[in-house]
């Protein structure tokens, strides 16, 4: 572990700090993150190797993301909702340490993905437009009497022999000369890979819902690479999710924010993943629908 507490401003003190930055400012749209924790009476929020944030939108689970990954001067690639009043917020707020030092420090998000979607998207856009000409060039290259007279015309010939070779196609003239299809992952990998190749040994780092964009057997996939970044690779991951295949992870403590509408205590508390109310609406479902799946199971 490298954090091992966030402690939010108490209910009168964010009042007060709210009051002066207000006074300080003419034109604003919105106070965030001022308001989001009315209901919480200075609470303290223990962190462990792997922390889950649960709740519905406007429960506060990617405010404390952003807080944490604030106070600690994270790397992150997407912007997010930094009002003018942000900064006045964190100051208030409080993350204690362990004395460890993390090799690298991040937040990672849904938008980042998006991002490298859109980025590997653009990519093979340029490729699509290379495949385009190249296939235009195979086509003349098959109808092509040559003779090379200098070294220079080496190169051309190369590619004269791929493309007049007997079972050569138009596809394998493309992919051998461009050296590869970047197509050749689905959203859901893309998004899968980006995750494992973002996190390293000796981090922390926060993600927000990154299920998004993977079906359920990548979740899966995700779920275990996560814990095995804990277990073996002494990595503190703080997350916010709904999705139950990352709820369930393995000695996951989660916070369910919904449930803290009236809390008073010092800390709040973790609450089993089986209980939460994502889940047992997944859970209800399934169980209405038991026969018609066990009839599907055993279907040839």
């Amino acid at each position: 572990m490298y954090l091992a507490e966030l402690r939010l401003p108490s209910r009168s003190a964010a009042e007060d700090a709210l009051e002066a930055a207000i006074n300080k400012r003419t034109c604003y749209n919105n106070v965030y993150p001022f308001g989001v924790f009315d209901h919480w009476e200075e609470v303290t929020v223990p962190l462990h190797s792997l922390t889950i944030f649960y709740g519905g939108n406007g429960s506060g689970k990617t405010t404390l993301l952003n807080l944490l990954g604030e106070k600690q001067g994270l790397a992150r690639r997407s912007v997010y909702n930094c009002t003018p009043f942000f900064q006045t917020y964190a100051a208030l707020c409080r993350c204690t340490t362990t004395g460890k030092r993390w090799r690298e420090g991040k937040v990672l998000t849904s938008d980042d993905v998006f991002d490298d979607l859109l980025d590997q998207r653009s990519l093979n856009q340029g490729i699509d437009l290379a495949r385009g000409e190249l296939l235009q060039e195979y086509r003349q290259l098959r109808e092509e009497r040559f003779q090379m007279e200098s070294l220079e015309d080496f190169d051309h010939l190369k590619k004269l022999v791929l493309a007049q070779r007997k079972k050569a196609s138009g596809s394998d003239f493309v992919r051998r000369t461009l050296g590869g299809n970047l197509r050749g992952r689905s959203n859901g990998e893309t998004a899968l890979h980006y995750f494992t190749n973002q996190i390293q040994e000796d981090g922390l780092y926060l993600l927000d819902e990154p299920e998004n964009s993977l079906s359920p057997a990548f979740q899966q996939e995700l779920a275990g690479f996560l814990a095995d970044s804990v277990r073996f690779f002494r990595c503190q991951l703080i997350l916010s999710t709904h999705s139950p295949f990352l709820l369930a992870m393995p000695g996951a403590v989660v916070y369910d924010l919904d449930e803290l509408g009236s809390v008073e205590q010092a800390a709040i508390q973790p609450k089993p993943w089986t209980q939460l109310p994502a889940v047992q609406a997944y859970y209800g479902f399934f169980k209405d629908h038991a026969r018609e799946l066990e009839d599907a199971s055993s279907s040839p």
